[in-house]
């Protein structure tokens, strides 16, 4: 029985989705077809998510350290087990944002038009394409565009999740450019909606996230990186919740 009201809670959410997005699209489509007008996606995709997910129950507990400055420039960094990572960090950014992810989301019915247009996809087993990606995101972040990212590089199969090594990339990219980062702990919302939400269905509840303290990295130099991604690995794991 719990099986069957998780997997019609799973349509009924669904269902939210596909409606927003089929109302809104022609707001999409022509805020995609020139580059100022790609903040406007992210505010359309914004009440999307918390629409979509108001209607199904689900419902989001932000605690920040210390509130986000909209008009600095962050890297947001999160652990990675749910679908309904995109919307929070989509709720939790501060101005101007863009997402990097991984390159079969080009084809995704929903995300693709934000794939197409103002965030990034990346390959994550060519090098080539992940420098193509990483140069892009350098080049957003000198206009000014938040980058969100999940640096263990997609979700792991192992239920209940774990937290996965991170990948380079994100800290050596702060470094580079001086962007302060923020890590996110993401606590509990493979509880509610695991992975793609097909292979145990989603639940009304409670989303917890944990917005940690920005870390300043104007003063390192790119040898501390892996310093920096253990530390920042620590912080988001200290925050979840496996059981």
């Amino acid at each position: 029985m719990l099986v069957f009201l998780r997997k019609l809670h799973q349509l009924w959410f669904l269902f939210w989705l596909i409606f927003f997005f089929v109302i809104l699209y022609p707001f999409y489509y022509i805020s995609s077809l020139n580059s100022k007008f790609y903040p406007f996606l992210n505010v359309l995709r914004t009440i999307n998510c918390i629409c979509s997910c108001g209607l199904s129950g689900i419902f989001f507990s932000l605690k920040f350290e210390i509130p986000l400055n909209k008009d600095e420039t962050y890297i947001y960094c999160a652990n990675h087990s749910s679908n309904l990572d995109i919307m929070v960090l989509c709720i939790i950014a501060k101005g101007n944002f863009h997402f990097m992810g991984k390159e079969e989301l080009l084809t995704s019915p929903i995300l693709g038009i934000f794939f197409r247009t103002i965030d990034i996809t990346v390959n994550r087993e060519s090098k080539t394409s992940a420098f193509r990606a990483f140069r892009k995101a350098a080049e957003n972040l000198d206009k000014g565009m938040s980058l969100i990212i999940f640096p263990e590089g997609g979700i792991a199969d192992q239920y209940p999740p774990q937290l996965s090594s991170f990948k380079n990339g994100p800290f050596r990219l702060a470094i580079d450019k001086s962007i302060p980062l923020v890590p996110v702990s993401l606590v509990n919302l493979w509880q509610l909606m695991w992975d793609d939400g097909k292979k145990h269905g989603s639940r009304p509840g409670v989303c917890d996230i944990y917005i940690h303290s920005p870390i300043y990295t104007d003063a390192m130099k790119l040898e501390e990186a892996d310093e920096l991604k253990e530390r920042v690995f620590e912080l988001i794991n200290s925050k979840l919740k496996y059981t």
